[in-house]
């Protein structure tokens, strides 16, 4: 804050021209006596001080609308993030849609429907996200990080989630025929009436899944070396046509003739 000086009072026009001892300093000499002299009668007036709390002011008045301003400054941030998701739908590619999913999940807005099929979002961070009825189909989650995701009736046809992070994830009814779960941490994930049909469990960790006895569909999924499976799991699943296969040498002829077999 600007703190008031006593000045002293200026000399006047004729003494201080005395005082001069080189004439030739007299235009030089002579500003600085009119601004000595304008100091002095700014310092004896509050229009400094007036000034000084009107730019406080103008700041305050700033911050305020500022903060007044945030939800329409979030609204357009939404807005553009929604449009880059929906300009790249169906494109291979990220497309700058990992960034602008965080960013929704971030400031949890709900994903319910998303359709990022073929898309290329390896190592995505949606924690906790809300992506029920989402299509995944074709696309590159590899390294994805989805723990306690809503996932429910999720389409995840030749999805890839090798060694994706799966930890409390909710698949209850959704689709995962031909995915690629190998290496995947699925600890307390829920599984009623998942379809894993021809699914790669190859080395996914199985530890507390909820509900999987209600797997609509598990023929032909690869279930070896499956980690930490609940008590009676690789009995019931190789029961109901999982196989347990090192080598895809072996494998995928299997699965491209029951493909074969279903498109006649």
């Amino acid at each position: 804050m600007i703190e008031p000086k006593d000045r002293p009072r200026p000399r006047n026009w004729q003494s201080f021209r005395q005082s001069i001892r080189h004439h030739w300093l007299l235009p030089f000499l002579l500003l600085d006596w009119i601004a000595e002299w304008a100091a002095f009668c700014l310092s004896r007036t509050s229009l400094l001080e007036f000034l000084e709390y009107c730019g406080s002011f103008s700041i305050l008045i700033g911050v305020i609308f500022y903060f007044l301003d945030a939800p329409e400054r979030t609204k357009l941030k939404h807005y553009q993030a929604w449009q880059v998701i929906n300009t790249a739908q169906g494109k291979g590619g990220s497309g700058g849609r990992a960034e602008a999913l965080h960013e929704l999940n971030e400031d949890h807005v709900p994903l319910v429907g998303v359709d990022l099929t073929d898309a290329f979002l390896q190592r995505l961070d949606l924690q906790k996200a809300e992506l029920r009825r989402g299509s995944f189909d074709g696309a590159d989650l590899k390294d994805a990080n989805l723990n306690r995701s809503d996932l429910q009736q999720g389409h995840f046809e030749n999805t890839n989630l090798r060694d994706a992070q799966l930890t409390g994830a909710n698949f209850s009814d959704a689709t995962l025929t031909d995915a690629d779960l190998n290496g995947a941490v699925l600890i307390g994930s829920n599984l009623h009436n998942a379809d894993l049909t021809r699914a790669d469990l190859r080395g996914a960790d199985l530890s507390g899944v909820v509900d999987w006895k209600s797997i609509t569909g598990i023929q032909l999924a690869n279930i070896h070396g499956v980690r930490n499976p609940p008590e009676g799991f690789v009995s019931w699943a190789t029961s109901k046509g999982a196989v347990d296969i090192d080598t895809d040498a072996v494998w995928d002829p299997m699965v491209e003739a029951a493909k074969e077999k279903l498109r006649k």
